[in-house]
């Protein structure tokens, strides 16, 4: 499946101790660590109790010899006794009084002494190590409680076999140490990558196919049923990708369209300048009708010439910035009865506006933004058919401190509601069969060139736009 395969050569895809390899380890030594944990008090525990087993052996050993008549002790027995406690003495407490039950070759003195009658547990833990790592050169004494009548009992005895004892101890705790370590991070680190780690690869994979051909449909990818954080990120990345999808396409599309209009702009181009060559001849006739439309013909003609040379804003190249100057409004908007022939359409043009109203602006951008509102104004008049009404279109205008808002105003149907969620961006805002939806789309973007702003007024009858055109902050506006 393309969306899991990783493109070669990728270096993301050369990944040498990924996730899973750093899940694995890290499983191993927390474990490792938790049994660390346990060992420590573990061997104290053990040394303790191993010197307290000997204690109890010296003290029955004693008892027993108490329990022998004088002189009746076989020859030998006491040693055997003491072999068997492995100690080389053993001495008991008694009402204050201290008795050595049995010895043998005593030494001149003792390297180490060990009391277990009360003593804490770091104490316990600092001597075990002590055992394990600074074993005694000599014999130690070892003190622990009495049973029964004894105050306290105490052997001496060699520290070697205690320290071997507590290595292998150790060691069988290393072994259990290992073996637990192991089958539960293979666990873990098993549970792990069949919850999150592949998972995340396969996100990982999806989004490395996605970025080589993000307009491929086929590359979104298709989300599992998880209702944990894995399967929201995967309806997150679903939606994005199919967004991003769809735009890539539309801005293919604006491409293809900007190449289109830039082979149809040179022929359109020499068109429209013949069509000035002939206006220029009509502007020479005495005819009144004609003198007062030619003036008119001619400037519509060569805004359209310059306007083919910068070509449409959403097909190849973005909109030129305005070149802005104060001018008065009400000439170019009572220029529009005769750009929209709205007498011919039937419909009532209304001009409210001072004509001292001046407008800080590029004129032939400004005008472009009338005609589009006009035109769809027009249309939407058209459509509506004849009503109780007279089709009418109003332009207002006023000055709002240093800004002008001009209105653009309609009794047609108004804008579907379908078509205001969008009703500015490019092949998105039409509801008009046959519209393309770049009109409103081109008209803000103008706006938007001259730092305003345009909106549709929410209250009706029909369609109202209203535009804010702020005046230049250098000073040279109105």
């Amino acid at each position: 499946m393309d969306s899991e395969r990783t493109p070669t050569g990728d270096p993301r895809g050369s990944v040498r101790f990924g996730l899973s390899a750093r899940l694995l380890v890290l499983t191993g030594l927390f474990v490792m660590l938790a049994e660390v944990l346990i060992y420590v008090p573990s061997v104290a525990n053990f040394r303790r109790n191993w010197l307290n087993d000997r204690l109890a052996a010296a003290q029955v050993a004693g008892v027993v010899l108490e329990a022998v008549p004088p002189g009746g002790v076989p020859s030998g027995f006491e040693e055997k006794l003491l072999a068997g406690v492995g100690a080389r003495a053993v001495a008991v407490r008694v009402g204050g009084a201290r008795r050595l039950l049995a010895t043998a070759e005593m030494p001149p003195e003792v390297a180490r002494v060990i009391d277990l009658r009360d003593t804490h547990w770091a104490t316990l833990i600092a001597d075990a190590f002590e055992t394990l790592v600074f074993p005694a050169q000599g014999p130690v004494r070892v003190i622990g409680a009495g049973k029964g009548g004894a105050d306290f009992v105490e052997i001496v005895m060699d520290e070697r076999p205690l320290r071997v004892a507590m290595l292998t101890f150790s060691r069988n705790i290393l072994i259990l140490s290992l073996a637990i370590s192991g089958i539960t991070a293979f666990l873990v680190y098993l549970a792990l990558h069949l919850i999150i780690v592949r998972p995340v690869r396969r996100l990982a994979a999806n989004v490395t196919a996605f970025e080589h051909n993000p307009e491929d449909a086929e590359r979104v990818i298709r989300p599992s049923e998880r209702r944990d954080e894995i399967g929201e990120v995967e309806r997150a990345l679903a939606l994005m990708q199919e967004t991003l999808s769809r735009e890539l396409l539309q801005k293919k599309h604006l491409a293809n369209l900007g190449l289109a209009v830039s082979k149809v702009n040179h022929d359109l181009r020499n068109l429209l300048a013949s069509a000035q060559l002939l206006s220029d001849r009509l502007s020479q006739l005495s005819d009144p009708t004609v003198r007062r439309v030619a003036p008119k013909l001619i400037a519509t003609l060569g805004r359209a010439i310059a306007f083919c040379e910068a070509t449409l804003a959403y097909g190849r190249a973005a909109e030129p910035q305005p070149r802005r100057r104060v001018v008065r409004l009400a000439p170019l908007v009572r220029d529009l009865a005769d750009f929209l022939d709205l007498a011919g359409n039937g419909i009532t043009f209304v001009v409210d506006m001072d004509e001292d109203i001046t407008v800080d602006a590029d004129p032939d951008q400004l005008s472009r933004i009338l005609i589009n509102l006009g035109r769809n104004a027009v249309q939407a008049l058209a459509q509506a058919g004849a009503g109780p009404s007279v089709p009418t279109l109003t332009i207002a205008a006023r000055r709002d401190g240093r800004s002008t808002v001009i209105r653009v105003a309609d009794n047609g149907p108004g804008v579907p509601a379908k078509a205001r969620e969008h009703l500015f961006e490019a092949f998105q805002g039409t509801s008009r069969r046959g519209g393309v939806g770049l009109g409103l789309a081109i008209t803000a973007e103008l706006v938007a060139l001259h730092g305003g702003h345009i909106v549709l007024e929410e209250e009706g009858p029909g369609a109202a736009f209203r535009i804010h055109l702020p005046d230049r902050t250098n000073g040279n506006g109105a």
